[in-house]
């Protein structure tokens, strides 16, 4: 009986393929969701990114660009917040998106990332007056 001999590059070659339709696969799993175009901060633009850890747990990452600081906005208020809309119809407070200039570099990008057992549904971001607020107010960034 022969024995198949696979020399070093050949099998590098083999080991960086794998490697490359693992990532692939594990990003395709995430769904990558665009927000709508702001009427508040109009040339701001970002997408939060959902996918599931070995948990059953969902991973919510967000990114948004040239995000104006909150305290340059007409509303004059204090914080960016992020909500969650659970499958249950709940409406949760996840955190907030910090836009002050030492957080933030010059291209005004403000990112976030939280682990939630909630199913979302919607995602989205108020400015507020405080940050640990219970109840969304009426001024809807995406």
């Amino acid at each position: 009986m022969k024995t198949l001999k696979i020399n070093s590059a050949t099998r590098k070659i083999c080991l960086g393929v794998f490697v490359i339709m693992l990532l692939f696969s594990i990003e395709s799993q995430a769904k990558k969701y665009k927000f709508l175009a702001s009427s508040v901060v109009p040339a701001a633009r970002g997408f939060a990114k959902i996918t599931k850890d070995n948990n059953h747990n969902y991973v919510i990452k967000m990114k948004v660009t040239n995000l104006a600081e909150v305290k340059r906005l007409d509303s004059s208020k204090l914080s960016y917040v992020i909500w969650m809309v659970t499958d249950r119809e709940e409406t949760k407070n996840i955190g907030q998106l910090d836009s002050s200039s030492k957080f933030m570099p010059r291209n005004l990008l403000a990112s976030f990332k939280t682990i939630t057992s909630f199913t979302p549904i919607q995602i989205f971001i108020t400015t507020e007056d405080e940050v640990d607020v219970q109840y969304p107010g009426s001024h809807i960034l995406f």
